[in-house]
């Protein structure tokens, strides 16, 4: 089976995880790289509209490795398919993300949204992640994404559906399996340090940690956690259908 995919992410174009699933998708698969020129973690679904974007070429040893943007993941996506291919790819790759993209990450995720944009132009997409921010070996997460590509295109997705993989960062033998899950509800508990820069302004700087309220092994935060690789099915389609038939009765035409 041969096949062609975008490849992008929200690290940047020089990340190692984006470079782990080029090179394993390359042994299937016709790549091409449209990413990030630098890193956009916690961008959400941003895209630019105030200024002109740009493109680089960028080469790994001598030959040519992909299109860099200076611009955001949806951006990457958007031109790429737009402008940069000639064709529309069979499939969208986003990652390999360094962090998880669990739970409530998953809106402000760049590499989530990337694999969003390729769903709104009606691409298959799949967004993949592993799950520390420690200095990782990403091998094994990129034969599992090449493995569930395969399956991606010969059985398809929905329109507006795409997969949200979490791989835990822990050795291929120690992998518990594969679970199909749906997104968590654990947060953030965000805090702010409040300091002071040489001139004696005051700035802000946000931290927080994960508050793990799921219990369901069949959410993405528990399946990772008992190191399961946790797929998750999810779309951007946000409307909340059981509050839209409650509200049919909420008689807001009187309110004109």
């Amino acid at each position: 089976m041969s096949f062609h995919v975008l490849i992008s992410n929200d690290d940047g174009i020089d990340a190692p995880g984006i470079l782990a699933l080029v090179l394993e998708m390359k042994k299937i698969a016709i790549v091409t790289v449209v990413a990030p020129d630098r890193q956009q973690s916690a961008v959400g679904h941003a895209i630019t509209m105030n200024y002109p974007l740009r493109t680089v070429p960028v080469r790994k040893n001598g030959e040519f490795f992909g299109y860099a943007v200076d611009g955001t993941p949806a951006d990457a996506v958007k031109l790429g398919v737009r402008f940069l291919l000639k064709e529309k790819p069979d499939l969208l790759m986003s990652g390999i993300n360094h962090g998880s993209n669990t739970a409530i990450n998953i809106l402000y995720s760049g590499t989530v949204s990337a694999a969003t944009e390729g769903t709104i132009l009606g691409i298959p997409s799949i967004a993949v992640s592993l799950t520390t921010h420690d200095q990782a070996d990403f091998s094994y997460a990129a034969k599992f994404a090449a493995r569930l590509a395969g399956r991606v295109v010969a059985e398809g997705l929905p329109q507006g559906t795409l997969l949200n993989v979490n791989v835990p960062a822990v050795p291929e033998e120690k992998i518990s399996g594969v679970r199909v899950t749906r997104q968590g509800n654990s947060s953030w508990e965000d805090t702010f340090d409040v300091r002071r820069d040489p001139a004696g302004r005051e700035y802000f700087w946000l931290t927080g940690s994960m508050a793990i309220r799921d219990t369901d092994p069949e959410t993405d935060q528990i399946a990772v956690r008992e190191n399961f690789i946790s797929v998750t099915p999810i779309h951007y389609e946000l409307t909340d259908l059981t509050q839209l038939e409650r509200m049919k009765h909420w008689s807001l035409g009187d309110l004109k």
